[in-house]
């Protein structure tokens, strides 16, 4: 899937510490999601469809993506 994400309003987390060592999402038209590294504003972001997103979100917040001791 190919979105431009030139015009996208990033913004980070009301939880981000306010360094640059967090994630950026952005909401673009049609409901796609971009997410990007925030130390790299101009590198690659992910893009995720309506569902894609809400299944992740939904991952993150059952702990799936939890590391394991």
């Amino acid at each position: 899937m190919t979105v431009d994400l030139s015009e996208a309003n990033w913004f980070k987390s009301s939880r981000s510490g306010g360094g640059k060592e967090c994630v950026e999402v952005a909401f673009v038209d049609g409901g796609v999601v971009g997410m990007r590294d925030s130390k790299n504003p101009t590198g690659p972001a992910l893009v995720f469809t309506p569902s894609e997103w809400d299944a992740f979100t939904t991952g993150v917040r059952a702990g799936e993506f939890e590391r394991s001791a």
